[in-house]
């Protein structure tokens, strides 16, 4: 699957998000029941549910292998399953909308096109006129403060600025889901740590409902509401574990105790799954 048509999935008409306390709910945003998938003679889920919690960010992480990306392409249709249903509020995919950042920036973006044309291009599938593309485009930006030269092509900027107009491009659609595929694991440590804030940042802006997933604990314990933890293959959830600090967090959540034991926490059954293989 090209990433354009990522892109092209990401625009199906849906409700835009509201504030993460108005989309808290007891009812799960996605459930997936009996989800199946085979690549060859590797099982990699099998008969797998899972509930997605709604306004929450959820980062995945376990073994190298165990189908972390695997589980968001599925859920966002970007692969088909083999077996099982995924519901979105009890409705199928083709019914709601989504925003989907991929791990390789660079190869994500049109180089021929601005960046600013790269962020209006979904609402150009959409069908909507340049004047009402150009202004959503210009309040998204407005709304998160945002001070690159969108005028620019997407060379030109940093890697940190091209993965930031990815964001921006699966944002302008007004996502009911974001599906984030280890997006600041090509960037260097500065780079991270900054697109991790403004991550967070537009997580609690926006409260839309989001799946991160990271091959970094550290990264995934610090920007989640819930941790994800899956085995090796075929997955399973070794353990969901809450994360409640308040937000924005900061260098100083690093060093509280209730991160240190839930990232120890998730560590040991990290480890206890790996040892398993």
């Amino acid at each position: 699957m090209d990433q354009g048509s990522g892109v092209l999935r990401s625009v199906t008409s849906g409700r835009p998000a509201g504030s993460a306390a108005a989309l808290r709910s007891t009812r799960p945003h996605v459930t997936v029941r009996g989800l199946s998938k085979t690549f060859g003679t590797s099982r990699v889920y099998d008969r797998f549910d899972l509930d997605i919690p709604r306004g929450e960010l959820i980062s995945i992480f376990g073994p190298n292998g165990c189908g972390k990306s695997t589980l968001i392409n599925l859920i966002a249709g970007l692969i088909p399953v083999d077996a099982g249903e995924i519901l979105f509020d009890g409705q199928p995919l083709r019914d709601i909308k989504f925003g989907y950042v991929f791990q390789n920036y660079r190869e994500a973006l049109f180089p021929w096109l601005r960046s600013i044309e790269n962020i209006e291009y979904p609402l150009k599938l959409m069908k909507l006129g340049k004047a009402e593309r150009r202004e959503r485009t210009e309040r998204l930006v407005a709304h998160l403060g945002v001070k690159i030269d969108l005028k620019r092509y997407p060379y030109e900027l940093s890697g940190g600025q091209q993965q930031l107009v990815s964001i921006m491009r699966a944002l302008v659609v007004d996502p009911e889901i974001l599906f984030l595929d280890e997006p600041f694991s090509a960037l260097d440590y500065e780079m991270t740590l900054f697109m991790r804030d403004q991550l967070q940042r537009i997580f609690v802006e926006t409260g839309t409902t989001t799946v991160l997933v990271s091959h970094d604990l550290e990264e995934a314990v610090y920007l989640a509401d819930r941790i994800l933890l899956l085995s090796r293959g075929p997955a399973r959830i070794a353990d969901f574990v809450p994360y409640e600090a308040a937000r924005p967090r900061s260098d100083a959540t690093l060093s509280e105790a209730e991160f240190v034991r839930v990232k120890a926490h998730c560590l040991e059954v990290f480890q206890r799954e790996v040892r398993k293989g």
